[in-house]
């Protein structure tokens, strides 16, 4: 003889209404996000990559001007123009001979820059070149900038070879820079990038 229990009465459940507040910041939420994407695609065009050309005026050892265009290498670092190194055992001016690498490696020609972002001080970051000479790279390579978000394998080579910085002792550019309470800018490394792009959507200049 067979018995048939009850089976459990079923639960249910019952959602609860949504306040008036919740409400409201869902649709605030909401206003905030479209309000972003139209932000958004209204400036577009400024992460297009811009080319720009001519000659250069040499800055420093990572930074030129092309005309109105002031220009930072991306992805390096150069000592800072009155920064003073050391190399056995007496100083010398390295960022001004950093500043003289980058000028006889432009010597008088025709530079070509292209990039999008740009620094918290309205400088366009490009990879810069003259005729086949990739100006970034030969800089690290030749040992007057550092590595700063690109040409690692550049330092390490100059740094083996122990060319121009690394020939003595010096402090790396963004140290210097903290140490003598200077202009400080974020490293050109996905950080960095992430940085740059919110800076140009949120710019209304």
């Amino acid at each position: 003889m067979s018995r048939s229990w009850p089976g459990r009465p079923r639960q249910r459940y019952f959602r609860r209404p949504r306040s008036r507040w919740r409400k409201l910041a869902d649709y605030l939420l909401a206003a905030a996000v479209m309000g972003l994407l139209l932000l958004v695609s209204a400036r577009l065009d400024r992460f297009e990559t811009r080319s720009t050309q001519g000659a250069a005026v040499i800055n420093d050892g990572d930074s030129i001007t092309l005309g109105s265009e002031r220009i930072r290498l991306r992805g390096i670092d150069a000592p800072e123009f009155g920064q003073v190194c050391r190399t056995d055992g007496a100083e010398y001016p390295c960022g001004k001979r950093s500043r003289e690498a980058l000028s006889r490696l432009v010597a008088g020609r025709q530079v070509t820059c292209i990039g999008w972002e740009r620094d918290k001080y309205g400088r366009l970051l490009g990879e810069c070149s003259v005729g086949s000479t990739d100006l970034n790279r030969a800089q690290v390579d030749g040992g007057w900038a550092v590595a700063y978000g690109g040409y690692e394998a550049e330092e390490a080579a100059a740094r083996r070879g122990r060319r121009g910085l690394w020939a003595g002792e010096f402090d790396r550019p963004r140290d210097w820079r903290t140490m003598h309470g200077t202009m400080a800018e974020t490293e050109h490394g996905s950080y960095g990038r992430i940085l740059n792009w919110l800076r140009e959507i949120f710019r209304f200049s």
